[in-house]
């Protein structure tokens, strides 16, 4: 057993493939509770990216997962969607090093990765480092700072909406 075989990731994706399918056996094999989302749980649910970037998002913000892993063809749509629900911090990885740095330096909790350009390789090291790598507290006033500027945001979107 890994010293992850507790934690809750989310697994969504607009489409199946084989590098959903590659990273869905590599979180199960690492001993992680995988709950998939989308065409990966059944092939008749909403596969449109935003329903499936919410479903995801959701979770993790409500607490049913921990963590998320989204995919797309660019994987900017799931992104952007999921950056929609608060809660979620998503950042779009092409990379192991830009994965460490999401996790470590903007305490991310959703990666979002591309169905066109991720290769089962390079899955797995961005899984690699996205798995090993905890946040930085010396990060924290950061990551406070744009959780304040999103509450005073979406407060002020509130208001106009209201009045």
């Amino acid at each position: 057993m890994n010293g992850y075989s507790k934690l809750r990731i989310a697994l969504g994706s607009d489409e199946r493939s084989h590098v959903t399918d590659f990273v869905e056996q590599e979180l199960r094999s690492r001993g992680f509770d995988v709950q998939l989302f989308g065409p990966l749980r059944d092939e008749t649910a909403p596969s449109a990216w935003p329903v499936v970037a919410r479903e995801v998002a959701q979770a993790v913000a409500a607490g049913n997962a921990d963590e998320a892993v989204l995919f797309c063809w660019t994987g900017t749509g799931v992104s952007i969607a999921a950056n929609k629900v608060p809660g979620v911090r998503a950042a779009l990885c092409g990379d192991a090093e830009t994965a460490r740095g999401a996790k470590a330096w903007n305490q991310a909790n959703v990666l979002c990765l591309s169905l066109r350009s991720t290769t089962e390789a390079r899955a797995r090291e961005i899984l690699d480092a996205w798995l090993s790598t905890a946040a930085d507290p010396s990060e924290d006033a950061n990551v406070r700072a744009v959780n304040e500027m999103d509450e005073r945001l979406r407060g002020a979107q509130s208001a106009e909406r209201a009045g």
